[in-house]
């Protein structure tokens, strides 16, 4: 593991991972759980998580954004960091509803018709809420390029992603962290 994503583990150890007995949105029980939202809201956590996904996200995407609430700080605070190194990359959210007032449907934010986007989220255990965003991209006239997470769990998302044509990487994976995918 490179220094990069190195430094991103070792955040993520010590303020993300809790251990315990918890019971995941699918149901299962585990003895462990990932908050990411708690490297992604701090500030040398989302420099960390920047750091690492500046490193793969292509010179050709233009815009990064997923679902509300996961992929929020994410991409926000990439798209701040990168603008802040003099790289462009604008950022969106999708809602959970369709918005009927003001500004309508489930894009908020920056993204354009024909954006090359990176759909992200901060943990993915499943991968059907990056699958969605990725719909809603789609259906909005923009192309996903790639799903990147900070930290897969779950180890099914890549094949989703790869079956619609869509890359996938994750800055660190439940191995990285030691443990089995999907326990």
């Amino acid at each position: 593991m490179d220094s990069t994503r190195e430094a991103l583990r070792r955040h993520v150890l010590e303020y993300s991972v809790k251990r315990g007995a918890f019971t995941l949105k699918s149901g299962a029980s585990s003895s462990w759980f990932i908050d990411t939202k708690q490297t992604a809201c701090r500030p040398d956590g989302i420099v960390a998580v920047a750091d690492a996904a500046l490193e793969v996200i292509g010179a050709d995407v233009t815009a990064i954004g997923g679902l509300t609430m996961g992929a929020d700080p994410v991409a926000f605070g990439i798209a701040a960091v990168a603008a802040a190194r003099g790289r462009a990359l604008r950022s969106f959210s999708i809602r959970k509803e369709a918005k009927d007032h003001g500004v309508t449907g489930r894009i908020a934010g920056a993204l354009q018709v024909g954006d090359r986007v990176v759909i992200t989220e901060d943990t993915v255990t499943r991968g059907t809420s990056p699958m969605e965003a990725a719909r809603v991209v789609r259906e909005f006239g923009a192309e996903p390029v790639m799903i990147m997470v900070i930290v897969d769990r779950g180890g099914t998302c890549a094949a989703m992603a790869a079956a619609e044509g869509i890359g996938f990487h994750a800055l660190l994976t439940a191995p990285d962290l030691g443990f089995e995918y999907g326990s």
